[in-house]
């Protein structure tokens, strides 16, 4: 949804802007509501995630705006007259926002899912996770994380419950936790957002943000491993 109201900027260059910075540095609601899951009572671990996951938001979008040619809009709308809305009005909109749903959004989950299937009944999903956990293992995690990343490009939030297994079972704690968050939140954004973006932006801009987001991604986890170790940060 925050992809389709991109459409509200004035230039493409800030919707491209936008569109790269919802893709890379903003975690759906759903795997936000994991992520705070896995850091409860870890206040810490809680302001370590929030701080990297707002330093890299500034400093990609300050590069973006910096390579990316064009001149900086001066945004604005006019507000309309506010009224009591009718109730007639609201009803029509739900309905039509629902329907919109239904037809839209719904399917792209309903793929993920038989995608998924198909990959665990062929063996394909093995074979990724065996090429994903080389990065993994290189930022640190144990190769049982790769699964969580595989996931996650299907569903966010499925990426981000594997985590919620891994720490359940003790396989993921202290500062792999957190370069575990880390980078599944900037990970490549699941199918449903992937497809989105094509809708909006086009298979070639969607795919270059892909292009750039699944290595910053790990680069970004690799940086914080090492940085959080060298601190000799205890979370």
């Amino acid at each position: 949804m925050a992809t389709m109201v991109t459409r509200t900027l004035e230039t493409r260059r800030e919707r491209i802007i936008a569109t790269l910075l919802l893709s890379l540095a903003i975690p759906c609601s759903a795997q936000m509501g994991v992520i705070l899951a896995l850091l409860a009572g870890n206040v810490k671990g809680l302001w370590i995630f929030v701080s990297i996951m707002t330093i890299i938001f500034l400093f990609v979008g300050y590069l973006a705006a910096k390579l990316m040619p064009g001149e900086k809009p001066l945004f604005y709308m006019e507000i309309p007259p506010l009224r009591w809305p009718k109730v007639s009005n609201v009803f029509t909109k739900t309905y039509t926002r629902v329907e919109w749903y239904f037809k839209e959004i719904l399917p792209l989950f309903i793929l993920a899912s038989i995608l998924i299937w198909v990959g665990r009944i062929t063996g394909l999903f093995d074979l990724v996770v065996n090429l994903l956990s080389y990065p993994v293992s290189w930022i640190g995690l144990p190769k049982e994380a790769a699964t969580a990343f595989l996931y996650g490009f299907f569903r966010r939030d499925f990426g981000a419950a594997g985590l919620y297994d891994l720490k359940d079972a003790g396989i993921l704690t202290g500062i792999p936790l957190i370069v575990s968050i880390v980078t599944l939140a900037l990970f490549m954004p699941c199918i449903a957002q992937f497809s989105m973006t094509i809708k909006e932006r086009g298979l070639k801009m969607a795919l270059g943000m892909a292009a750039f987001i699944f290595p910053f991604a790990f680069f970004a986890g690799f940086i914080v491993n090492k940085l959080l170790n060298a601190l000799g940060v205890t979370i």
